[in-house]
């Protein structure tokens, strides 16, 4: 099995709150991973750390075997859904996509066009992104993280605050990212979602990312 993603022995904290202790973890080329955590545990932490929007304070990640924070600062082929990602709020969904397709310059429009209705989003809708749902924002974020046929997709929450239709919507694309063979990351608070998507999930828990398992689980769902 080719490794994607490799932490060796990684810590991170924020002042005197640790986040993650001597932290060691592999991901394999074509898993699909879920981590689940409290609120505050350092899920997005994690996904920022494996996209170099922050450094580690010690320990390594290594990306395709390059090293972040040496060998790239960002990781190649990558697609990410983060937090709430910056648009440009008067411009409609095609046009925020259009310009951030334009810094690697490897898409044109019909591949937006045909991401973009994939995720369930219509090119040709030109309302502005400030009057987009929830939903509607969570599409295109996701539409961004996979336009440039990114072989790592990390996507944080890619179910938060949806109703039923536009998740299920959701499921769908990530099946297919799944069913493409790229190497999927996500965090969800929805365990049953992860159940469906996911061949491992772990579980970040007292600074440390472990396997979710019964017991583990029966603790988490306690909190």
């Amino acid at each position: 099995m080719e490794t994607v993603i490799e932490l060796s022995k990684v810590s991170k904290k924020f002042g005197d709150k640790v986040i993650y202790d001597q932290v060691s973890l592999k991901i394999q080329k074509g898993e699909t991973v879920g981590f689940v955590g409290s609120n505050g545990s350092g899920k997005s932490v994690l996904f920022q750390l494996l996209t170099g929007l922050l450094p580690a304070d010690s320990g390594q990640i290594r990306i395709n075997g390059d090293l972040l924070g040496k060998d790239r600062d960002f990781p190649d082929q990558t697609g990410a859904l983060i937090n709430h990602p910056g648009y440009i709020d008067f411009a409609s969904g095609f046009k925020n996509l259009q310009l951030l397709a334009a810094i690697k310059n490897t898409i044109g429009d019909e591949e937006i066009r045909k991401t973009m209705a994939m995720v369930g989003l219509d090119d040709r809708d030109r309302t502005p992104v400030k009057k987009y749902s929830m939903g509607m924002k969570q599409k295109l974020g996701i539409a961004q993280a996979i336009m440039e046929n990114q072989q790592l997709i990390i996507l944080d929450e890619p179910f938060n605050a949806l109703d039923y239709q536009t998740n299920r919507e959701i499921m769908e694309v990530l099946q297919t990212i799944r069913q493409e063979g790229k190497t999927l990351l996500l965090t969800s608070h929805q365990q049953d979602y992860l159940d469906k998507l996911c061949d491992t999930i772990y579980c970040i828990h007292e600074h440390k990312i472990l396997p979710f398992t019964k017991d583990l689980q029966d603790q988490y769902f306690r909190q």
